[in-house]
């Protein structure tokens, strides 16, 4: 109802009260409990959207019929687990096995090739980030911060307390679990029993957009992105910074205009490791020292991807961009791709997956960003990046549906 009073009122207007609403809202103490921190989380949500002008934009007619005659892709298998209305879960997967969880406290083993169902179990908490895979164990996070570590049998074995929820999947390398809370902080545990190694902090603005993103774990380093547009480089075993660097600088006047938080993941090449801001730029660095190699303007919450000669982001209203990996150039632009909200993408081979917030998945050649197949899922928003499976790739629905299409 608050949305819908909102919705009608002149943009001048519109724009002062929504931040009041949003300083209010957060700065509350005590807040009732129809205000829950998740309710709140959302509602800033649907503000962030009015103001980038999100809700009034529209897919036209024309766009979707073209979009209907492509060709669909090869459905694999499907199955269902429980809604997630709240939490955004990663599936994840090895060789044999897709492992998925839901906000009502299931985790899930699959078969990847057949989806038969191997196990079921309830961990009994709330679940609210996963899934983490790595070492003989798998890994979710609830909204109390507690993280549960299962081995791949389903059998519990250890859990430990990080000081806020975790939104992300946790993600383990070397004998180390590395967990991003809320509050921004990363946590190293040891992944025998969970006990704490290392913790990093950094500096957090007033304001900032809730972030669904954790830490990349690859060559002994951790990798992450924070509010205010940095990116930092810290050691595995005992998080210690090893560069940070300013991917986009925070402008405009008020602190609705100066968010500039980066809410996707980086990636990396093993030469170059890239990132983008939302309301802010894209830039790519070496991953050594944190030399910047070239940035460009660019907003995105979704995220990246890279391959050996492109960057390829989500950007916002419909759009994803290719850049020349080694200058910045822009390669090509897709639009008109049927939703205002588009996933990170993936590499499959020399294609691109994308999902978004209408159930759909489209693939597109990585070179020109054609469109050669896409598919439907159950109408209901698919948020994080789809996954790798042996055979093709998988992805999860808001209301629980696991689809599986081979790649094409």
């Amino acid at each position: 109802m608050i949305r819908d009073t909102i919705a009608k009122i002149d943009d001048s207007r519109r724009f002062g009260l929504l931040l009041l609403f949003v300083l209010q809202l957060t700065g509350c103490a005590n807040m009732p409990d129809m205000f829950s921190l998740r309710a709140v989380d959302s509602f800033v949500a649907d503000i962030a959207e009015l103001i980038a002008g999100e809700e009034e934009a529209e897919i036209d007619e024309e766009e979707l019929a073209e979009l209907d005659k492509i060709e669909g892709l090869t459905l694999l298998w499907k199955a269902s687990v429980g809604e997630s209305l709240t939490a955004i879960f990663s599936p994840v997967a090895d060789e044999e096995s897709v492992y998925v969880a839901d906000e009502d406290g299931h985790l899930f083993r699959f078969d990847a090739k057949t989806g038969e169902r191997v196990w079921r179990i309830d961990t009994e908490k709330e679940l609210s980030g996963g899934v983490g895979l790595g070492g003989g164990l798998v890994l979710v996070g609830t909204y109390e911060g507690e993280v549960l570590a299962y081995d791949e049998v389903g059998n519990s074995q250890w859990k430990a307390q990080v000081s806020s929820e975790i939104l992300s999947a946790p993600q383990i390398d070397n004998d180390v679990v590395v967990v991003r809370a809320g509050d921004g902080r990363i946590f190293g545990l040891n992944a025998l029993d969970g006990s704490r190694q290392w913790v990093y902090q950094g500096a957090t603005p007033s304001l900032t957009v809730r972030s669904y993103a954790g830490a990349l774990v690859t060559h002994g380093a951790v990798f992450a992105g924070f509010a205010g547009g940095k990116l930092v480089a810290m050691s595995l075993y005992n998080g210690n910074v090893g560069w940070e660097v300013a991917v986009s600088q925070p402008r405009g006047v008020t602190e609705l205009e100066r968010m500039t938080d980066i809410t996707s993941l980086p990636v990396v090449d093993g030469q170059f490791i890239c990132a983008v801001a939302y309301q802010g730029r894209v830039a790519c660095f070496d991953m050594v020292d944190g030399g910047q190699i070239w940035v460009r303007d660019a907003s995105s919450n979704a995220g990246l991807s890279m391959d050996d000669d492109y960057l390829y982001v989500s950007k916002e209203n419909n759009t994803v961009m290719a850049y020349d990996k080694r200058s910045g150039a822009g390669v090509w632009r897709r639009g008109r791709l049927g939703s205002l909200k588009l996933s990170a993408p993936l590499m499959l081979g020399h294609n691109l997956v994308i999902a978004n917030e209408q159930g759909y998945v489209i693939v597109l050649r990585s070179y020109d960003g054609a469109i050669i197949g896409r598919s439907g899922t159950d109408k209901s928003a698919i948020s994080a990046t789809p996954a790798l499976i042996p055979n093709g790739f998988v992805v999860q629905t808001k209301e629980g549906g696991l689809y599986a299409f081979a790649a094409e």
